[in-house]
């Protein structure tokens, strides 16, 4: 397992994983989004070869993680799952037993449709919009915050005032450009101001370029030979 790099912020640590999470030191918590589990599988049915290997790789991605970290819970930025029940999250039924005494706290993400007692079945705590602890508030999309969730964030809790947003959705990446003209396009973790936008976990997935803001901080998550690390770009 790669050493995950440090990132404070709000009074709070951070662990910033090159395996397309982190951790939250002060709450034990392991955060990540756009698992897309099933994703895989749900191409297969649509005729579409894509290896079962994908889907178990990040399966067994995250069990290094918890064992690495030692988290009390996962807190999922949306899109744990990708689509309607298949023969892939039967086998995560399977591996979420193997730790019953792991949280799992989740915000409903646009490809999270699965029935409400399919969740409650595998212990997994849902949230609908916003979930809001300490400092910190968790949304999928952050975009939504130009809705009616605005008002929410704003009210926040008794005493507290805004908070500083985790959101997922966009699978965010940042291009490194060489000396010539080539370039290459990297999974990364962007912080802005009030908002950070998290890397998609699920390797299945593309990415979306960014360009980050002058205040921003981007850590772009590159795969040398040895395994991959975090580089901060800004």
């Amino acid at each position: 397992m790669q050493p995950a790099f440090p990132y404070r912020i709000r009074g709070q640590q951070l662990w910033l994983s090159p395996h397309r999470c982190l951790f939250w030191e002060e709450e034990k918590s392991l955060i990540l989004s756009d698992l897309h589990f099933g994703k895989t599988g749900h191409f297969r049915k649509a005729g579409i070869a894509v290896p079962p290997a994908v889907y178990r790789e990040d399966l067994l991605r995250l069990l290094s993680l918890i064992q690495y970290f030692q988290p009390r819970q996962l807190l999922v930025v949306g899109d744990l799952f990708h689509s309607r029940e298949n023969k892939e999250l039967d086998l995560f039924r399977r591996w979420r037993d193997d730790f019953p005494d792991l949280g799992i706290r989740l915000v409903l993400g646009n490809h999270d449709i699965l029935r409400e007692d399919w969740y409650e079945r595998a212990g997994i705590e849902v949230s609908r919009d916003l979930l809001r602890m300490g400092e910190f508030a968790f949304i999928h999309d952050i975009a939504a915050l130009e809705g009616g969730v605005a008002a929410t964030a704003e009210s926040g809790v008794a005493g507290v005032g805004r908070p500083y947003f985790f959101s997922g959705h966009l699978h965010p990446g940042i291009r490194i450009r060489g000396t010539g003209k080539q370039s290459l396009q990297f999974p990364c973790f962007y912080f802005g101001g009030e908002y950070a936008i998290l890397p998609a976990f699920g390797r299945f997935t593309g990415t979306v370029s960014i360009e980050p803001g002058a205040e921003s901080n981007v850590f772009a998550i590159l795969p040398p030979a040895g395994g991959v690390s975090i580089l901060q770009i800004q």
